[in-house]
């Protein structure tokens, strides 16, 4: 087998070994990702390499153990985030201490064809044709090419990224050691708690080079903290330079010609949510949690979605993506403000006879007295879409005052195309994903205003 077969196997255990796509759902950081590219973590699989041991501790490549797992490398010319700490025979309970985490990267068409699978969706969208394609500018990305093509920025600013995530202050760290009592694990833990990425394979090298004359010299980790300075990893580059950047084989990116195609663009997705007073924290994350995965399964369904954000208290305003995922504000609730809005930018800027339309609104079901009946429904039943959708967020159980969501249910229960769910925890939101995406996948999606929902 060859080194690029050997190179294709080892990316292919990387992905086997990526967070489960369900689970990251529900509770993966999902804020690493953007509208058009989804990084899902995966324990690190490094390639292999060979490197001299700079400790001289038995040779080139030997671990602390015995045989090394597959995908560790032979041996370790920096430290790295979890070194050493990896070991089911080391101290402390397995996965306690973490280790080095990589990404699988995929688009949203990937990640849509997977949720398909997942929740067992067929949504098979109407529309999704090339008028033209045409060859643009060197904007495309891939992992192989010409060396003349190696995107050199990118690789530079992978590597950079990474030393600033896994660079630590050396100096400071050795004065931990010099603290009376400490032994290398105790150190190792210090460190940890003190958000410092080093491993306890470096501790244990360095420990033996500090002289017995200076252990001691420190009563506890806290009075070393306060008399010792700590420098930052920025401050040590303008001090030092850049000295090495750790680059990687994954990180080579290749420039290539963008195909543009031109498409027949044929979905608008509007996305409404609650910033009242009453949406805290926990409320807020159910709803990204929701929301987010909902605009990556439609991205890769549709050929250039268009999406319309919009938030709302007792007043509705446009924004932008960024925005809309972790905006905040305050104030009283009227959600047919929301409604009245999206009205006036689809009929505005997406006639009905020419796009499928999503509107999907979440909160905590709180609204202004009598808004709901008399104003939210009536508006739902004017604004023809293929799919309307509530999503109710109230940890713990609905409140006594949350009637909104009950009430949109009651006047629409004989329409297949409006849909409320309710998400309480994060381990509802991919059953309120299926509840809201289901009966638009069973169902041909309405083509005239006639199909529209009607208030009951």
């Amino acid at each position: 087998m060859g080194l690029r077969e050997d190179l294709e196997r080892f990316r292919e255990v990387g992905e086997e070994r990526r967070e489960d796509l369900e689970s990251f759902i529900r509770y993966g950081d999902l804020s690493g990702s953007n509208a058009d590219h989804i990084e899902i973590p995966i324990k690190v699989v490094d390639l292999p390499e060979f490197t001299y041991d700079q400790l001289d501790r038995g040779g080139v490549g030997q671990g602390d153990g015995d045989t090394p797992d597959v995908g560790q490398p032979v041996g370790q010319p920096e430290p790295q985030p979890g070194d050493g700490d990896g070991d089911e025979d080391s101290e402390g309970e397995p996965g306690e201490e973490g280790g080095d985490h990589g990404y699988y990267e995929m688009d949203p068409e990937e990640f849509a064809e997977e949720l398909d699978e997942e929740l067992g969706l067929d949504l098979e969208p109407k529309g999704k044709e090339v008028i033209e394609e045409i060859e643009g500018d060197f904007t495309d990305v891939t992992r192989t090419g010409p060396n003349s093509t190696l995107d050199f920025e990118r690789l530079f600013k992978r590597g950079l990224k990474r030393k600033l995530a896994t660079d630590f202050d050396e100096s400071f760290v050795r004065e931990a050691m010099k603290v009376d009592g400490a032994t290398p694990r105790s150190v190792f833990q210090w460190c940890r708690e003190q958000n410092i990425l080093v491993s306890l394979s470096w501790i244990e090298a360095q420990w033996d080079e500090i002289d017995d004359a200076e252990r001691g010299r420190w009563d506890s980790f806290e009075e070393m903290a306060e008399t010792v300075e700590r420098t930052t990893t920025v401050q040590r580059i303008r001090r030092d330079g850049l000295k090495q950047i750790p680059f990687r084989p994954d990180d080579e990116r290749y420039r290539h010609p963008e195909i543009e195609e031109k498409k027949q663009k044929n979905v608008v997705v509007v996305n409404v949510r609650d910033v009242s007073g009453s949406m805290r924290e926990t409320k807020r994350e159910l709803v990204e949690r929701t929301f987010t995965p909902l605009d990556w399964y439609l991205q890769g369904k549709y050929d250039n979605a268009e999406f319309v954000y919009i938030a709302h208290d007792a007043d509705a305003w446009e924004v932008d993506r960024e925005d809309f995922f972790g905006i905040r504000s305050g104030g009283g609730t009227r959600i047919s403000s929301a409604y009245e809005l999206a009205k006036e930018i689809l009929e505005a800027e997406y006639p009905w006879a020419e796009w499928n339309r999503y509107v999907f609104a979440a909160g905590d079901s709180e609204n202004s007295s009598n808004d709901t009946t008399e104003n939210v429904v009536p508006l739902m039943a004017e604004i023809p879409a293929n799919l309307h959708a509530y999503v109710e967020t109230q940890p713990g159980g609905t409140a006594i005052n949350a009637t909104h969501a009950e009430e949109v249910a009651r006047a629409f229960s004989d329409r297949d195309n409006v849909v409320v769910a309710s998400v309480g925890s994060p381990e509802d939101v991919t059953d309120a994903i299926y509840r809201i995406l289901q009966p638009e996948s069973k169902t041909t999606a309405p083509t005239d205003a006639s199909d529209a929902p009607e208030a009951s």
